[in-house]
């Protein structure tokens, strides 16, 4: 029996050791992809229009359709989803009838620079996109593998239907267009819209947003009708709420905050937000200013939740399509959005400065500079006359100036 046991405990030595070996070769010294972590407006602008023409909600259960997805948006996807929740970076490239994903991760942990390099190369036989080749670092691997090794890592999260539902819904995916678009053919089934809602709002955070609507229920129900309020009177107690100053409490106080001041119904996305309180109307505002407040808080939320670049292209979006055809662009309002989206990273990496502010009364000007000399209201013919686009040397000024005027906040120093 010892000898069995000792048999055993070398096999498993050799077994770890060889693994071992695996990985260390399969890491390289240098990165695959290099690329910043910013994005587009133009991204931002093809996502909602791909949302409004392909809206789940419209469909019938069965329903056959097909979604066109410009491949430059995938390729600014995949680098965010790989820079949010790996620190890495990606980048998706596709021809006529080739496609590949590549992506670098740092390895943590390790004395020396290492990056574990993905690279997946895709093939459209006129049929099926179908895999060529995946390589890891120098190591090279059976494409046949991968969706079962996907199944398997779904079945260790715990996402084994969701996976089984992804792969009986979809019936083609095809590159079109000259590889300018992929296009992904499906049958839908509404199962799939209330499992994921379930993945990215589950129970404990709808819990999490009801407490947040009841506090602020709470906070405006007081208040005189018609009294403007500065923002701050409502969001330190928010963020403070019944001594629970953790992440997820606070990141549900910004986004109940952000769906009251953009004025959307919960319930659109959470059915059980239904049946919640209402909060009256009041006005909210910072530096006497509505849109200010709607600003800052907004991005805010999208930066908690989604990270500081989605919250910067969408803010930037914003101010483009208000040139175009709204109340013009406006760098006071870019100003309160970049405020905004410092607030909310503070609030996910470094709370103890949050915490540091609501340690004593805040101010209007303790989140967002003065606004005063910002240039507002410039229609897209002004824009274009003054600024040319957001690359020029005059654009990038009237930025610096934004950033500078908020880095002399003591919160954002």
């Amino acid at each position: 029996m010892r000898r069995l046991f000792l048999a055993l405990a070398a096999a498993a030595i050799l077994l770890l050791a060889g693994l071992t070996l695996v990985v260390v070769a399969s890491l390289d010294s240098s990165a695959l992809v290099h690329r910043s972590d910013t994005i587009s407006p133009a991204a931002v602008a093809e996502a909602r229009r791909l949302f409004a023409l392909n809206d789940p909600g419209q469909l019938r259960p069965g329903q056959s359709w097909r979604v066109m997805v410009p491949s430059r948006l995938i390729d600014e996807g995949v680098n965010h989803l790989a820079v949010r929740f790996g620190g890495g970076q990606a980048a998706f490239t596709a021809a006529a009838t080739q496609a590949e994903i590549r992506i670098t991760l740092p390895v943590p942990l390790i004395p020396v620079e290492r990056y574990l390099n993905l690279r997946v190369s895709v093939i459209d036989d006129g049929r099926q996109l179908r895999i060529h080749s995946v390589r890891v670092g120098s190591l090279s691997l059976p494409p046949q593998a991968v969706f079962p090794v996907v199944g398997a890592l779904a079945g260790i999260g715990g996402y084994t239907e969701e996976w089984r539902l992804v792969r009986s819904s979809v019936r083609r995916i095809a590159l079109a267009a000259s590889g300018s678009r992929v296009d992904i053919s499906y049958v839908w089934q509404p199962e799939l819209l209330s499992r994921f809602r379930a993945l990215a709002l589950p129970t404990e955070t709808t819990q999490q947003l009801a407490a947040a609507q009841r506090d602020l229920v709470a906070q405006l129900g007081f208040r005189a009708r018609g009294q403007a309020l500065p923002l701050p009177a409502v969001l330190k107690p928010m963020l403070q709420a019944d001594d629970d100053t953790s992440l997820a409490r606070r990141r549900a106080a910004l986004l109940v905050l952000a769906s009251y001041l953009a004025g959307r119904d919960l319930a659109a996305v959470i059915p059980e937000a239904a049946a919640w309180p209402r909060p009256p109307r009041r006005a909210l505002t910072l530096h006497r200013r509505e849109d200010t407040a709607q600003h800052f808080i907004i991005s805010a939320a999208l930066s908690a939740w989604a990270g500081e670049p989605i919250a910067d292209a969408i803010g930037l979006y914003k101010e483009l399509a208000d040139a175009r055809s709204g109340s013009g662009f406006s760098f006071a309002d870019l100003a309160a959005d970049r405020a905004g989206t410092r607030f909310g990273k503070l609030l996910t990496d470094d709370p103890a400065r949050i915490d540091a502010l609501f340690g004593a009364p805040v101010r209007d000007g303790d989140l967002v500079p003065t606004l005063n000399g910002l240039p507002e209201y410039i229609a897209e013919a002004e824009f274009r006359q003054r600024f040319g686009d957001t690359r020029s040397v005059a654009y990038r000024e009237l930025i610096a100036d934004v950033e500078r005027r908020i880095n002399t906040l003591p919160l954002y120093r």
